[in-house]
């Protein structure tokens, strides 16, 4: 069989699709709104106090819709076998390609985070609020160190698809089955982070279905994926929310759980099941607008919090009312109406860094391609564990992050007498991913 077939049976050139374009914002604005929205602070003058609105009981069933992790991996999948396939097999200068759109507009938030303790601790504030929000900033980017494996999986994800189809996802399936079994038999927990592999690669892998238009029967995945969370809530360990709150003494999303694979079958069904009604919607501008900021939304939407939160709680004592009382009802609308406005001066700042610079056309080796992943994967890791609290980790995970960069523009330029291999030239907005999160 030839790499091309390999790589995609069907349509190798697949036009862009709307529908993944609206996935993505939907993904995006739904993190947007639930970060914004769940916190409940309070300061007693040296400590920030953080709760969850949707620890509120019985509002964990909100999380089975909010938490939208599996609808961006499935559109990453999607957006991944689109981009590849156009480049035509050329694996390392592809993996190159989206390594850059993964860490350049990192490195302005480094820029700005990494002396920004230093310096508002000098001005006087409090020292546990500005860890706090130091850390949680570097936290957030942990998708995109799971998200990495998936970019780097992909070429060889796509041959054991073009290979094996359903196989694939139901091998992944089986190995979520037997991490959970693993885990709460003998008690380690540890075990249970092999499912960062099996339970987001499962849905990455659908994307390549949608993509191939085999995803078929998305009604009965519907109903299949939420009856299994339904079942595995009622009837095993599993708590009901599908993100972690506090005081619980597990969470189905660090590490995922089969709970988590059986909501994500759920979303991804229904997901595609409405998507007639969903590409009708008059949704032009909006994602012409959203398109080319949706890294930095992403990136920066924590830190608008913190600065509001710094001047509404800290500053002025302002606590959040009790969740979905008359009080927090009435506050909400402004309370998102301060955090877009300083959102909106971030945008203006920080958009321009969301389109990596061109490189010069360089025939990438594997070799540079690999170590850039693994220069930008433990640059991720880095920042995820220690956020930008002070300190050597942020400046070495920030320094692995422009090694990584760097690697990508290795390997030497294509001779004048040969045409250059077809690279993927930097993917339209339609293929990017917004690297999103949730709580």
């Amino acid at each position: 069989m030839t790499q091309t077939a390999l790589l995609g049976r069907a349509r190798p050139q697949t036009p862009r699709d709307p529908f993944i374009d609206l996935l993505r914002v939907f993904g995006m604005a739904l993190v947007v709104l639930q970060h914004w929205s769940i916190p409940v602070l309070g300061f007693d003058g040296a400590r920030l106090s953080t709760g969850n609105a949707l620890a509120t009981p019985g509002v964990w069933v909100v999380t089975w819709i909010s938490q939208v992790m599996p609808l961006v991996f499935f559109a990453g999948g999607a957006a991944n076998a689109i981009s590849f396939r156009r480049a035509r097999g050329n694996s390392p200068a592809w993996l190159g390609s989206r390594l850059r759109r993964l860490a350049w507009p990192l490195l302005p938030l480094a820029a700005v985070w990494i002396p920004l303790p230093h310096v508002l601790g000098a001005l006087g504030v409090p020292e546990q609020p500005l860890e706090t929000g130091s850390r949680l900033t570097g936290q957030l980017l942990w998708f995109l160190a799971v998200y990495l494996i998936a970019v780097t999986a992909t070429p060889y994800l796509l041959r054991l698809h073009a290979r094996y189809g359903w196989r694939v996802p139901a091998v992944l399936g089986l190995g979520a089955v037997a991490t959970d079994v693993l885990r709460f038999g003998t008690g380690a927990e540890m075990l249970g982070y092999a499912n960062i592999v099996f339970v987001w690669l499962a849905v990455h892998q659908l994307g390549f279905f949608y993509v191939d238009g085999r995803l078929r029967r998305t009604g009965l995945l519907a109903l299949a994926g939420y009856g299994a969370a339904a079942l595995l809530v009622g009837f095993g360990p599993y708590p009901g929310s599908m993100i972690g709150l506090p005081g619980a003494e597990m969470s189905n999303m660090a590490p995922p759980t089969l709970a988590m694979l059986a909501v994500s079958a759920g979303q991804i069904g229904l997901a595609v099941l409405l998507r007639p009604l969903i590409v009708r919607l008059p949704t032009e501008r909006l994602m012409g607008w959203a398109g080319p900021r949706i890294m930095t939304v992403y990136l920066w939407h924590m830190p608008a919090l913190f600065a509001v939160t710094g001047v509404v709680v800290v500053l002025f004592g302002v606590e959040t009312p009790q969740p979905f009382s008359g009080g927090w009802l009435a506050g909400w609308p402004l309370w998102l109406g301060l955090l877009s406005v300083v959102m909106a001066w971030l945008l203006r700042g920080f958009a321009r860094f969301e389109e990596p610079p061109a490189v010069p056309a360089r025939e990438l080796g594997w070799a540079a391609a690999l170590g850039a992943a693994v220069l930008v994967g433990g640059g991720l890791l880095t920042l995820t564990a220690a956020g930008f609290a002070p300190g050597i980790a942020p400046v070495a995970g920030t320094a692995a992050l422009v090694g990584g960069l760097l690697l990508t523009r290795a390997g030497r330029r294509p001779s004048a007498a040969v045409e250059p291999p077809a690279g993927p030239a930097e993917p339209p907005a339609a293929e990017r991913l917004p690297v999103s999160s949730s709580a």
